[in-house]
């Protein structure tokens, strides 16, 4: 049977804590080869830069093949819903695309934002699922509306890596000011990561801004069930004082999904939600360390200088990405 990684949450903590284990021997040089005449079909419906590079190096390293497709650009144009008359621009269902390539790859990754106007669907997460529904071979979730794993797997190493014990130290997602509207995925799945570390999760964020209340069952049960908590604020100062990882990203309020000036209106008078060195300084000891997934709008969501400086964890996050996904695709599709 087929393996799927859609989301953090749908596989157990001792999987995830097996493929922490696996991608920090990845990092430490210790395993070779294992996807040799292995092919990875990655289907980008949005852009990329960290996930397409590291997903194409990871396959190299290891001796497999990767090959990336841009519906609409040097492949057909896609339809992703099921039911439609497709007599306007889409050329290739995602059904035959999913089964077409099943036959070709060893796995299928595949990214895709959010691009209707109702949440009530979005949240059901239509095109990831349908990809792992109609595939014959293991879907890799690059990022979809709900999710992104492969981020989260590399933010739980790189908070391991700086924290050493996780359990009981203080992980603050904070809301971030962003002239659009973002998708849920990225803060979700930073949040469920470090819930899976045991870590007491603070999610800081203006009234109106909540995530998905399915998303916050899926961090609070994972973080009980780990030995931490979960706590919501819209007192940013005061969540991030005595931090220990601070995380920001901006997403866009959910109640007003799909209506753009709506949505814009509601972030009108909150720009000073941003990460400062001011604010870095009042972490624990003053030694908290920032994250954030890349790509960044700097001096906008974070300061220059915190990137820049001494706390900031950016750079080693996006190194991780690199060997989480090693270990990822050893584990699905590895030679043993």
């Amino acid at each position: 049977m087929k393996r799927d990684f859609l989301a953090m949450e749908e596989w157990s903590p001792e999987a995830i804590d097996g493929l922490l284990a696996l991608a920090a021997r990845c990092k430490r040089g210790e395993l070779l080869g294992g996807l040799e005449r292995k092919v990875l079909a990655m289907i980008f419906l949005d852009p990329s830069l960290r996930t397409r590079s590291s997903m194409e190096t990871a396959m190299f390293l290891h001796g497999g093949h990767a090959l990336a497709l841009e519906p609409g650009k040097g492949s057909w144009a896609m339809e992703t819903e099921l039911d439609v008359v497709m007599d306007g621009t889409t050329v290739e269902h995602i059904i035959e695309a999913a089964r077409v390539l099943s036959r070709y790859a060893d796995a299928l990754a595949v990214r895709s934002f959010p691009k209707g106007t109702d949440w009530g669907v979005e949240r059901l997460d239509p095109t990831i699922r349908n990809f792992a529904r109609f595939a014959d071979k293991p879907v890799i979730n690059l990022e979809s509306a709900r999710r992104h794993p492969c981020q989260g797997l590399a933010d739980a190493m790189t908070m391991r890596e700086h924290l050493g014990e996780t359990v009981g130290k203080r992980f603050v997602l904070s809301w971030a000011w962003h002239p659009k509207a973002l998708p849920t995925a990225v803060p979700a799945s930073a949040a469920i990561a470090a819930a899976h570390l045991g870590m007491e999760v603070t999610i800081a964020r203006p009234d109106g801004y909540d995530l998905d209340s399915e998303d916050y069952l899926a961090i609070e049960t994972l973080a009980t069930a780990r030995g931490g908590s979960l706590h919501i604020t819209d007192d940013l100062d005061g969540a991030i004082e005595g931090a220990h990882v601070v995380y920001p990203k901006s997403w866009g309020a959910l109640t007003h999904f799909g209506r753009p000036e709506e949505e814009r209106a509601g972030r009108e008078g909150k720009r000073d939600w941003r990460l400062t060195q001011e604010r870095m300084r009042s972490t624990a000891a003053g030694r908290g360390i920032a994250m954030h997934c890349l790509p960044v709008r700097r001096n906008v969501e974070v300061d220059g200088e915190v990137l820049d400086g001494p706390n900031s964890a950016v750079i080693d996050q996006a190194e991780n990405r690199l060997h989480a996904q090693r270990a990822l695709l050893l584990e699905l599709i590895g030679n043993r």
